[in-house]
């Protein structure tokens, strides 16, 4: 069993409103100093092959075909 960490976020340069709402939801309740608060996902999966190799190479496939969009999205996997 491989369990692995998929984050993926926004690329630079695009828009995050819900960024920019949390921000701003920080400053409200008192957090001063926070800035630039960037949203994203993260995916926990664990895949019962037990080969690293074949575990990183269908878990691109999944991001690039579902867990992320690949136009305005970046994602990095990490295994255990």
């Amino acid at each position: 069993m491989i369990k692995a960490r998929v984050t993926v976020t926004l690329k630079n340069g695009v828009l995050d409103p819900q960024g920019k709402a949390i921000e701003g939801a920080l400053g409200s309740l008192g957090f001063d100093g926070v800035g630039h608060v960037r949203q994203g996902k993260v995916f926990d999966i664990e895949l019962e092959s037990a080969d690293k190799a074949k575990a990183e190479t269908d878990l691109k496939a999944m991001c690039e075909k579902l867990l992320a969009n690949t136009v305005i999205e970046n994602y990095s996997i990490s295994l255990d």
